[in-house]
This record gives structure tokens, sequence and C-alpha cells, in this order.
């Protein structure tokens, strides 16, 4: 069997983040890729210039075209930026259900530059949540979610992915890049389990698409029929792997991007 995910994503010019790193990561771990372009963006390791959302229509067409003729085992969605892209993704996959999502709500790039447009959030929580088995927002995206302030205490991070839950998520992985202190702790929030993956921090520049990356590495392990937890530890062996290798690569003058292929080269 040939473990085949599908990634629906925004293009990044810069090759660090979006539909580009989750081809990388894909191959990078033994999964065949596809892909659906939601958006281009020029883009660079400095910041996000300019965004061309394609036509939501064609967006769902390449959905269909690939799931009508590739038994995709298992889907990740990352940068939508409108909401008529957003119902145009979630009707599109609707006729999938089993097929697991991981949705990574890509709202801000590294840079801060605005990946959302706010009339988006309502169709990403009324249409988008429910159908994933895992979302995996950093702590601002988990505030900006709910409507809350940023999580500054363990005990806040829990509350706010239980109540993510209660948007309808499956389960929700609420990452710990931007918390402060030695380690980074990621928290995966299931209904009945709460999972600490703790690393220490890694002191590096070089973040640009580790969302992406992450989160396209736990749909690499739910396309080779790893259980979720499995999926997510060994995703974040890979990420930790490729931050630490990430000063290998030299590319840009800012924020630089994983080393994806650390293993291999």
């Amino acid at each position: 069997m040939t473990a085949i995910a599908l990634t629906i994503a925004g293009s990044d010019s810069g090759g660090g983040a979006g539909i580009q790193a989750d081809l990388k990561t894909f191959s990078a771990l033994g999964v065949y890729g596809a892909s659906a372009i939601t958006a281009l963006t020029a883009q660079n390791t400095l910041g996000v210039q300019a965004i061309h959302n394609a036509p939501p229509e064609f967006v769902a067409e390449q959905i269909r075209s690939v799931l009508s003729d590739i038994d995709v085992k298992a889907i990740k969605i990352g940068m939508l930026s409108s909401a008529a892209i957003i119902h145009a993704v979630a009707d599109a996959l609707a006729p999938y259900p089993r097929i697991p999502v991981v949705l990574d709500p890509v709202m801000v790039a590294a840079s801060g530059d605005p990946l959302l447009e706010a009339p988006a959030l309502d169709a990403l929580r009324q249409r988008l949540l429910q159908m994933a088995i895992l979302v995996t927002p950093n702590l601002p995206e988990a505030a900006f979610l709910l409507g809350r302030a940023i999580a500054s205490t363990e005990e806040d991070i829990l509350r706010q992915g239980q109540d993510v839950l209660l948007l309808g998520a499956k389960a929700v992985l609420i990452k710990g890049g931007h918390g402060c202190g030695p380690d980074s702790t990621d928290f995966l929030i299931a209904p009945d389990s709460v999972t600490r993956f703790s690393v220490p921090r890694i002191a590096t520049e070089n973040v640009h698409g580790t969302g992406c990356t992450l989160s396209s590495a736990i749909a690499a392990g739910l396309a080779k029929g790893l259980p979720l937890l499995q999926a997510v530890e060994e995703a974040k062996a890979y990420i930790t792997a490729a931050i630490t290798a990430s000063s290998r690569l030299k590319v840009g003058h800012g924020h630089g991007p994983a080393h994806h292929f650390h293993a291999w080269w």
C-alpha cells in the first residue's frame, strides 16, 4: 500500500512554509503527497508581500479531482484566507468523512503578517473544526480562535484546549513554541486525556514554516496508519530534529526554514 496524503494550503514562493513545506515533509517521511492550492503568496524569509487567493470553486475542483482518483489516507489543511474558500473546502470534503483531517489554523505568519481574513474565522469555527481529527494551533492562534487573551499558564492552556474541543474538534494540539522558559511544551488535549510533549527550547530564528511542517508530519503518520498519539509523537521528534538542523541551511535574511531533509542531505 502506498501511503498518500493531501495538503490543502497556500503556496509559499520562498519555499519554507505552506504547500512547499508540506510536500517536503511528506517526501522526507516516506509519504506520497498530493496538493490543492488555496492561494499564492509573494513571500520570503522576511515577510509576506502579497496574497492572491485562488477562486473558491477552483480550490474545490482540485480537491474533488484528487479524491475522486487517488486513495488519500490523510488530509492536512493549512492556509484558508477567505470564508468562501473555507466553505468550498468543507463542501468538497463532505463526501469523505472517513479520511482523517489535520487542521492547522494558519492565521499569522512567523513574521507577524496576517494570513486569515477576519470574516473567515466564523466559517472556520462552523465548518472545519467539526471535520478535524486534530487541530494544531499555537498559543496566539488558540487565543484568536476563542477570542481570548493568549494563555500564559498551563492551567490557561488546558482550559483553552478544552474550549476548542467544545467548538467541535476531536482533539487539539496547542503548540508551546511561543511560550517562555527553557522548555517548549506542546499539549495534546482530547476529551478524556492530556499528553505533554516537552523538549528543550532551541535558540534559533529559523522557525519559518515549522507549524506547517509539524501538522503535515502528523498527517503523514496518519496516512501510514499510525494512531493519533503515535503520529503526534513521531511528528514532534521530526520537527525538533528539523529545527535543530536548520542552521545547516543558509536561506534568506530573516526567519529561515526548518531542514526538512536533515536525515538525507
